[in-house]
C-alpha cells in the first residue's frame, strides 16, 4: 500500500517498502482543517617598499588559490614596461646636498659618504628609488588583475556548481503568461525536493542505502506564484500521495518515452524523465505556465539551514518521530543542519500523521527561513555570504533558463520585492481517492478555484493591489460579425478526480449560436484543463478582437484569452473551474475564503505558529 494517512507506504521517504500501518485513513476535505498556528576580502594586498627578486612578490588570495598569486606571473610578460629602462635614466639635477655627503650618499666632491662614491651613488641610489617604484607599480597591478581574475574564477566555480536539466519534457505545453497592461509577467516557479539516495551524503542523511539506485521521488514540491506587479506571492503545496495524470515524457538523456498514466501519484513525475515531467505534470494538472524550475536534496537542505544559522520553529508539545528522528521538546527551537532535515521530513509526528500535516511544517520552515533572510541579521559577514552562495549553488538543480549565479541574483532580487505580510502559504484542497482512499488523495472542486484565482494572477489573500498598472491603449481592431466568427468549443471539465461533465462543449456551443455566434460549434475531442480559456493562433488583432469578443459574451475575464500556437482558429476550451451553467461563474469574497479554509493558508509574517503534535509521538 502506498503512503497515504497511513504513516508508511511504497513511497515513503524514510523506508520506501514499509507496510503501511492503514489504521489513520485521510479525513475528508470537509472536516474542519487544522491551521497551525558583498563579501568583503580580508586583509588587503600591501606591496614590499623595497626591490625583490621576481618571483617571490607577495600573494593575494582572497579565495585561497594560488591561480592569481602575483608569484605565478613572468615580470618580462608585461614588457614594454611603462617605466624607461634604467640605462635611460640620466640624473643632471643638482643633489640635495652638494658639499657633504651623509651615510650612503655621494658627497658633491665625488668622493663623499663612506658608503657611495659621490654623485654617481646619489644616482645609483635614485635608479635604486624607480626600481622600487617599478616593482611597486608592477606588483600593485598584478594584485588588481589577480583579484578581478579570482573573483571571476568564483564566479565561474558557482555556476559550474550548479546542475541544469531541462524545464519541460511533455510534448503539450501551456503558453507562457501574458503581460499585463504596464508590461509585467507573474513569475511561476516550482520548488522540488527530492529524496535521492545515489550520493553518500544522502544515503547517510537519508537512509536506505538499499535504494541507492532507485529513481528518486519528488516528495516536496511547491509552486511560488508570484504576481506580475510582485506585490504578492501564494506558495501551493501538493502532498506528494496526490494521484494526478503524469502526460507523456520523454527522458533528454537516453530517449526513452514514458506513456502518459493517471494511476501514479505526483512524487512519481521525477523518475519519469526528470524534473522537466514533473513540471509538465503541474502545467497540466493547474493550466498554469511554469517558468522555472529548482530541486534541492537531502544534503542540500542541511547545508542551507547552516548557511543561514539555523531557522526558528515550533512545537506545541514534545515530539519524538522516529522514522526521521526528530526528537524536540515542547517550545521553540532554532535547527539547523541534520535537524533541520528532520523537521522537513517528519510526518508521523505531527497532526494526523499523514502527509498534510507535514506540508504544514514545511511551510513554518519556509516562513521563518524568509523572514530570517529579509531580516539579513544572519547574513552580516563575509564568511556567512560565501557560505550561502557555496551551499545554494552546490545544492540546486535548476532549469537551463536559471543557470547562472546572476539569474539566481536577479531572481531573488525580484522576489525580495514581495512584502513579508504579502506571501501566503497554502495546500492545495483535498480529498481522499475514490480509487485509493486510505492511500492516495486527489484535488477537489475548491483546488480548481485555487488554481484559477492564480492562473488569472488574483491574490488568495483577497487584499487589492496598491499598485494600478496605466491603462492599457484600445485596440483599433474591432471584431468581425458574430456570425462571420467560427469558434470550436471542446469539453475540458475531466480531471484525475473526476469524469467529464458530459455535454460541456454541446451546451456552451449552443449558449454561442443563440448569442449569435452560429458557426459555433462543440468538438468531441476529450480535453483536461483546469481553467477555461479562449485561444487565437497568431498576434493578428484581429484575432485578438474576435477572441475578446467570444469571452465578453460568455462573462470570461480578459485574462482567459490566449494566444497558441497550435490553435488553428478562435477556441473555447471549458475548464474544470466552469462545469454548469452558460455563463462563466464570477468570483467573490467568499469563493476566495472557502479557498482559503480548504487551503490551511499561512501568512509569512505569522510568527505565532506552532505545530500540532501528533500524541502518539509524544515522549
Amino acid at each position: 500500500m502506498r503512503h497515504g494517512s497511513a504513516p508508511g507506504g511504497l513511497n515513503a521517504p524514510y523506508e520506501p517498502h514499509e507496510p503501511g500501518w492503514g489504521n489513520a485513513p485521510y479525513r475528508g476535505g470537509d472536516g474542519a482543517p487544522y491551521v497551525p498556528q558583498q563579501p568583503s576580502y580580508g586583509g588587503g594586498y600591501q606591496p614590499q617598499p623595497q626591490p625583490q627578486p621576481q618571483g617571490q612578490g607577495q600573494q593575494y588570495a582572497p579565495y585561497d588559490t594560488t591561480a592569481y598569486q602575483p608569484s605565478a606571473f613572468d615580470n618580462e610578460a608585461y614588457e614594454p614596461d611603462p617605466y624607461a629602462p634604467e640605462e635611460e635614466y640620466e640624473d643632471d639635477a643638482p643633489d640635495t646636498d652638494s658639499r657633504t655627503g651623509g651615510p650612503g650618499d655621494g658627497g658633491g666632491d665625488g668622493t663623499g659618504g663612506p658608503n657611495g662614491p659621490g654623485r654617481r651613488g646619489n644616482r645609483r641610489r635614485k635608479k635604486g628609488k624607480r626600481r622600487a617604484l617599478r616593482w611597486v607599480a608592477i606588483v600593485t597591478s598584478l594584485a588588481i588583475v589577480g583579484s578581478a581574475g579570482a573573483a571571476w574564477a568564483y564566479y565561474e566555480h558557482l555556476n559550474a556548481n550548479i546542475r541544469k536539466d531541462a524545464l519541460n519534457l511533455g510534448d503539450s505545453k501551456v503558453d507562457k503568461s501574458k503581460a499585463n497592461a504596464a508590461g509585467q509577467t507573474p513569475l511561476n516557479i516550482l520548488l522540488l525536493g527530492s529524496d535521492s539516495r545515489a550520493s553518500k551524503e544522502n544515503q547517510k542523511l537519508g537512509g536506505a542505502k538499499a535504494d541507492a539506485t532507485r529513481k528518486p521521488l519528488a516528495d516536496v514540491q511547491m509552486l511560488l506564484h508570484v504576481s506580475a506587479d510582485r506585490s504578492n506571492m501564494t506558495v501551493v503545496s501538493i502532498p506528494r500521495d496526490t494521484r494526478v495524470t503524469i502526460p507523456k515524457c520523454t527522458d533528454p538523456d537516453d530517449g526513452t518515452v514514458y506513456p502518459e498514466t493517471s494511476s501514479e501519484t505526483i512524487n512519481a513525475s521525477l523518475g519519469h524523465g526528470g524534473p522537466g515531467c514533473t513540471v509538465a505534470t503541474w502545467e497540466n494538472l493547474t493550466g498554469i505556465s511554469i517558468d522555472h524550475f529548482m530541486m534541492i536534496d537531502f544534503a542540500g537542505v542541511v547545508s542551507m539551514a547552516d548557511a543561514v544559522g539555523g531557522v526558528p520553529v515550533c512545537v506545541k508539545s514534545n515530539v519524538w518521530d522516529k522514522k526521521s528522528g526528530l526528537k524536540l521538546t515542547a517550545g521553540d527551537h532554532v535547527i539547523k543542519g541534520k535537524q533541520a532535515l528532520q523537521w522537513l521530513r517528519t510526518r508521523h509526528g505531527f497532526e494526523d500523521g499523514s502527509d498534510i500535516g507535514r506540508t504544514h511544517a514545511q511551510h513554518m520552515y519556509m516562513n521563518a527561513m524568509v523572514r530570517q533572510l529579509k531580516s539579513g541579521t544572519k547574513l552580516t559577514d563575509p564568511g556567512a555570504l560565501t557560505g550561502l552562495a557555496e551551499s545554494a549553488t552546490k545544492a540546486l538543480t535548476v532549469d537551463t533558463g536559471l543557470g547562472t549565479v546572476k539569474k539566481l541574483y536577479d531572481m531573488g532580487n525580484d522576489l525580495k520585492r514581495v512584502p513579508t505580510g504579502r506571501i501566503t502559504m497554502t495546500t492545495m484542497p483535498w480529498g481522499a481517492d475514490p480509487e485509493n482512499p486510505t492511500a492516495h488523495v486527489v484535488p477537489t472542486p475548491a483546488a480548481t478555484k485555487l488554481f484559477t484565482l492564480l492562473r488569472n494572477d488574483q491574490a488568495v489573500d483577497g487584499k487589492a493591489s496598491k499598485k494600478k498598472p496605466p491603462a492599457k491603449p484600445a485596440s483599433t481592431a474591432r471584431p468581425d460579425a458574430k456570425a462571420d466568427i467560427p469558434v470550436t468549443v471542446e469539453n475540458g471539465t475531466g480531471t484525475a478526480s473526476q469524469a467529464a461533465v458530459p455535454g460541456r462543449a454541446k451546451a456552451i456551443s449552443e449558449r454561442l449560436v443563440a448569442l449569435g455566434y452560429t458557426q459555433a460549434e462543440s468538438d468531441s475531442t476529450p480535453q483536461s484543463q483546469s481553467g477555461t480559456t479562449v485561444t487565437y493562433p497568431s498576434d493578428d488583432q484581429q484575432a485578438n478582437a474576435n477572441a475578446l469578443a467570444v469571452a465578453k459574451s460568455l462573462g470570461l475575464p480578459t485574462s482567459a484569452v490566449k494566444k497558441s500556437a497550435s490553435a488553428s482558429g478562435i477556441t473555447l476550451v471549458v475548464g474544470a473551474d466552469w462545469t454548469t451553467g452558460t455563463s462563466y461563474p464570477k468570483e467573490s469574497s467568499s469563493d476566495t475564503k472557502e479557498v482559503l479554509d480548504s487551503a490551511n493558508a499561512l501568512n509569512a509574517s505569522d510568527k505565532s505558529a506552532c505545530m500540532k503534535v501528533n500524541p502518539y509521538y509524544n515522549w
